[in-house]
């Protein structure tokens, strides 16, 4: 157990819900850009839609205390719990952020998950060297970095083959309308798979905090406060909205018809649905723009701008060095000072 004074603590905490709003505010694109870019709602009745059912993850919760495996992950999964220090926890949020900030400021849609995912490796590994990785933990992570996308590109792709089989004989203003319910329908089932995974890695470091620190006693698990914390961080980030990477999904990648947005929104919510319930700390900005790919291909391949789809993936490649680089800088920084 490692002694820190209780402010100390609450300024670690509120260090983590602040990257729990930043989170939310630069993945606010991943589930409006489609009805934003289809003009099924404006953009300001887009984003609190979507605040609305980040936060009702609390609620899917509350019926389902599995579905908080995400947590177990993050807290404990990636890091022996035992090897995490307060130091350990304050680089992996600061190198988390940093390239958060960096990224929405330049409207790239990296992944938030992953820029934590490597802030905890990174200042893990500064701390106790790679003998603390968990490497089951780890390995199932980086491979959904590869997976996640291309499930959500394929899904989409045969969600876009089944519907359109199923409205073939429905008339073009009938299955306009059809789809504009659809669409909305799935972009808020994304947003509900969006802060049920999501708000949950923040939970996982609230978590381990407490647990190393002696805050936390009995079992591993998440305490109340600090789910209901992360939820209403995220809902908040969610509704300040990240209006450049807003952009960049919803209309630099591909044009898209609520046909194609619908497709993508269902497909995206599907895979990360099944993530949670896996425990897997998937990127849903990874995933929503693999299903934009899919939907956009499902039209024809030149649809989609492969220029830009090309510059998102580089930057999810350096995602998770960079921000482990940053975060084992400033887990060093805390040894100094």
């Amino acid at each position: 157990m490692h002694e820190l004074a209780l402010p100390l603590l609450v300024g670690l905490i509120l260090i983590a819900l602040s990257f729990d709003f930043l989170n939310g505010l630069h993945d606010a694109a991943n589930a409006i850009a489609t009805v934003v870019a289809t003009r099924l709602l404006s953009p300001v009745r887009a984003v609190a839609f979507a605040a609305v059912f980040n936060f009702s993850a609390y609620f899917l919760t509350l019926a389902f205390p599995s579905l908080h495996a995400v947590a177990d992950t993050i807290g404990k999964g990636l890091i022996d719990k035992d090897l995490v220090t307060p130091q350990v926890v304050f680089g992996a949020l600061i190198g988390a952020m940093f390239w958060n900030v960096v990224t929405w400021l330049k409207g790239i849609p990296s992944s938030s998950s992953h820029a934590l995912v490597g802030g905890i490796i990174g200042s893990g590994v500064a701390h106790a060297g790679f003998t603390g990785i968990k490497w089951g933990g780890l390995n199932k992570t980086l491979i959904a970095i590869v997976a996640s996308p291309m499930i959500g590109m394929f899904l989409a792709l045969l969600v876009m083959l089944l519907s359109s089989w199923a409205l073939h004989k429905v008339t073009a203003k009938r299955a306009e309308s059809s789809l504009k319910v659809l669409h909305l329908v799935s972009s808020a089932a994304y947003s509900l798979s969006h802060g049920l995974n999501d708000a949950q890695k923040t939970m996982g470091i609230i978590t381990v905090l407490l647990y190393s620190t002696g805050y936390l006693h009995g079992d591993f698990e998440v305490p109340h406060w600090v789910a209901i914390s992360c939820y209403i961080a995220m809902g908040l980030g969610t509704l300040s909205g990240g209006w450049k990477i807003i952009e960049t999904m919803g209309n630099k990648i591909t044009k898209l018809s609520q046909h194609q947005g619908f497709s993508a929104s269902l497909a995206g919510s599907i895979v990360v649905f099944t993530a949670s319930t896996l425990g897997i700390p998937v990127s849903t900005t990874h995933t929503i723009t693999g299903s934009i790919i899919g939907a956009g291909t499902a039209r024809r391949a030149s649809a989609v701008r492969w220029g830009v789809a090309q510059n998102v993936v580089t930057a999810w490649v350096i995602t998770i060095p960079a921000s482990a680089a940053v975060g084992a800088l400033f887990y060093s920084l805390t040894r100094l000072f």
